[in-house]
């Protein structure tokens, strides 16, 4: 993979620099940077998720610095201008594992010289990043601020199953094969081998894949009113939309094609113009989608489950909070793990958050709102 150059200032608000930082766990780093021009202040690690990137925080950055923070936003592994990963299907899943992402979180604010991190805010996969950071490490990450991803703790092994056999649940993937119609969970989709090219090759083309993409899971689409499932079975999650539980005969570029914003509606889309569409869609079309698809298969393949196991049991022990958008599925889509995240998984949580006027991609379509409740929440 060629060397990319940093990010035009052009493209970026002022008082937001791009550049790069060398040897961070093997990588090539992409940063986003603001507040760089003192030393000494506390740091804020900003974490996006899939498909997303560092640009993914430009509306918070700059306000986040006025208020005294050292605010750093990564291309993560697998994403943008960031080098040093392999992006083949067939390459080594290993180090896309979650305890190597935490890794590159560490090696990135000790390499920029952080001792500590004021509060580690992390959204959509960047969250169970920035959980897990802050479970193994509370030393360095000594809070945390989950996005639209609720943690609902490390894998729980097997307790007092002594007396008898464990109980085996029906595979959920085999549940929803056998629906009418046929029905499949969209992170068994990004786990194979086909969703890479069928995104990256749309048949739309990618700027207009992910034009619809990002609207259809904002609160754009007026489709998007999420409630309580209520139990995890496939006929419940069959309830979700098709961005999370698809036809079984569709890729995510077919899916999504059906909710292409007009013309109309494009131009009134201040949270996400063009413009900035066009940063996405120029890094994707020269990376592909593989980097990050390589986070759901670390999922799908156990390989999270065997290296997290080790934690079961713990808990985020320093200060949390959760915020989302109110038409954001994201909390709701796996039934429990909202209320296991207030109830077990962090011992100090301080608040849940949903944001009217939000989908998914809550800091882009209400930066002010989430703004208040980052302030606040660091105070």
């Amino acid at each position: 993979m060629d060397q990319p150059e940093p990010l035009a200032a052009t493209l970026l608000p002022p008082g937001i620099r791009s550049r790069f930082v060398e040897n961070v766990n093997g990588l090539r780093m992409h940063v986003l940077e603001a507040g760089f021009e003192s030393a000494n202040r506390p740091c804020l690690l900003l974490l996006h998720g899939f498909p997303e990137l560092a640009y993914t925080w430009r509306k918070v950055m700059v306000p986040l610095a006025a208020a005294g923070f050292h605010v750093i936003a990564p291309d993560q592994r697998g994403y943008g201008r960031t080098t040093g990963w392999d992006g083949n299907y067939d390459g080594d899943l290993r180090s896309f594992g979650m305890l190597n992402l935490v890794t590159d979180a560490l090696a990135l604010v000790c390499a920029l010289g952080h001792r500590t991190v004021a509060a580690v805010i992390g959204h959509d996969f960047g969250s169970p990043v920035a959980a897990y950071g802050a479970l193994i490490r509370p030393d360095v990450f000594r809070s945390i601020v989950m996005m639209s991803s609720p943690f609902p703790g490390p894998p729980a092994l097997p307790f007092g199953i002594t007396d008898g056999p464990a109980k085996r649940e029906r595979d959920i993937h085999d549940a929803l094969a056998a629906l009418s119609p046929p029905r499949k969970h969209y992170q068994r989709y990004y786990s194979g081998r086909e969703a890479d090219d069928n995104m990256r090759q749309a048949p739309q083309g990618i700027h207009a894949f992910l034009r619809a993409y990002f609207y259809y899971k904002s609160a754009d689409w007026p489709g998007n009113q999420p409630h309580v499932l209520g139990q995890f079975s496939a006929e419940a999650l069959a309830k979700l939309p098709t961005y999370y539980v698809m036809e079984m005969g569709k890729g995510m570029a077919e899916t999504v094609a059906p909710y292409m914003p007009s013309v109309q509606e494009i131009a009134a889309c201040t949270w996400m113009p063009d413009s900035e569409l066009r940063v996405y869609s120029a890094e994707f079309a020269r990376t592909g989608f593989q980097g990050g698809l390589q986070w759901y298969r670390c999922e799908s393949s156990g390989l999270n489950t065997v290296q997290l196991s080790v934690f079961s049991g713990r808990t985020i022990d320093v200060r949390s909070c959760f915020v989302s958008g109110k038409s954001d599925w994201g909390a709701f889509q796996k039934p429990g793990v909202l209320e296991a995240m207030q109830s077990r998984a962090c011992t100090q949580m301080l608040g849940c958050h949903f944001v009217n006027g939000a989908g998914h991609w809550v800091q882009q379509e209400q930066p002010g709102r989430v703004l208040e409740l980052l302030l606040r929440f660091l105070q």
